[in-house]
């Protein structure tokens, strides 16, 4: 039976993944930092028994380590670091904290801490997991805003934060290759999550997860540390 660790799956994408993922008969470990409040989530676990819901702050990292030891021989075809966040959206001119000038380093340090440091962290928990499964797949969720070439944004923090992901993961992949790892990073595309602070998204959610899906099980060794749209492109650095 396949199994899949899902991060942040209590609602958005990481929810809909659940969702899709649990209706092909896959085992799901689905982590959220509040269950007691992930009521979409819990009613899902609830008609699944695939489905196991864990209380997880994916920036609290003894809490990882201590999932880690609770799956220690258990193999994971798919780790998917899904969990994000992009900071305080600004408003108007006066309360940009994520612009250059007007930084709250502490906004950043926070952004960085769960968009970059904790999926490698979960990747170095679970890479063991991972190299023991018959799919051998890490998948981050990343942004374009992260590619230096192709977007200019001025939130500093949450580009940023993607940025450093894309590269970590790419060396990431360089060190898990002779293991058979296969590491890949998909932008989902503008979604229509809470995350649209504007209301400019195009793309529904299921839509995006739709098409996420195949290309992560088309995924093969050779395109390890590869970056692309939820479109098949793949997003220049």
């Amino acid at each position: 039976m396949q199994k899949i660790l899902i991060t942040g799956a209590n609602r958005g994408l990481g929810l809909e993944f659940t969702r899709q993922y649990a209706a092909e008969g896959w085992h799901i470990i689905a982590c959220c930092r509040s269950p007691e409040s992930a009521d979409e989530l819990n009613t899902l676990a609830a008609g699944n028994s695939n489905i196991i819901v864990e209380k997880l702050d994916v920036a609290d990292f003894a809490a990882i380590d201590q999932l880690g030891v609770k799956y220690k021989d258990t193999p994971i075809d798919i780790l998917l670091n899904n969990a994000g966040i992009i900071g305080p959206i600004p408003i108007d001119e006066n309360i940009a904290r994520q612009h250059f000038g007007q930084m709250e380093y502490d906004i950043w340090e926070d952004v960085m801490r769960v968009n970059c440091y904790a999926p490698m962290k979960l990747t170095e928990t679970f890479m063991g997991n991972v190299a023991a499964s018959n799919q051998k797949k890490i998948i981050c969720i990343s942004s374009s805003v992260g590619s230096i070439s192709e977007m200019n944004i001025p939130g500093v923090a949450y580009a940023s934060s993607k940025t450093a992901l894309n590269r970590a993961m790419t060396i990431a992949a360089r060190e898990l290759k002779p293991k058979g790892v296969i590491v890949g990073l998909f932008c989902p595309g503008y979604v229509k999550t809470r995350m649209d602070a504007f209301g400019y998204a195009m793309v529904e959610i299921e839509e995006s997860i739709s098409l996420l899906r195949p290309m992560i099980e088309a995924l093969t060794l050779e395109d390890s540390g590869s970056f692309r749209g939820h479109d098949g492109r793949i997003i220049g650095w």
